[in-house]
This record gives structure tokens, sequence and C-alpha cells, in this order.
């Protein structure tokens, strides 16, 4: 009989491991969008970026 491995953390699911990828490529991106954006296009950007890891965790 085949053992099934156990995920110990979700840090270890291939899928959020990319979602935290993604969040840092974001973050890289909107550093050089205009200041003027930083608490409106910036800020709903990441803000947006981040929920994906967030609610697979």
């Amino acid at each position: 009989m085949d053992e099934i491995q156990k995920t110990k953390t979700f840090k270890e699911l291939t899928m959020w491991q990319k979602a935290h990828k993604f969040v840092l490529d974001v973050y890289k991106v909107t550093e050089h969008f205009p200041k003027q954006e930083l608490f409106g296009l910036t800020s709903q950007f990441r803000r947006a970026a981040i929920s994906i890891p967030a609610n697979e965790a």
C-alpha cells in the first residue's frame, strides 16, 4: 500500500509558492508606479495580490 505524504505547512504547497512569487513580482513592478498612486492604484494592486496566497493558506 502506498503511503500518502502529508503536507506539514501551507508553505510547502506549490500553488502557495507560486502565489507568493507573484506577490513579490507585484511589489517589484509597483515600486515603479508614480508616487501619487501610492495610496490608490499601487495599494489596491498590492492588496489584491496579497489576498491570493492569504486565501490559499
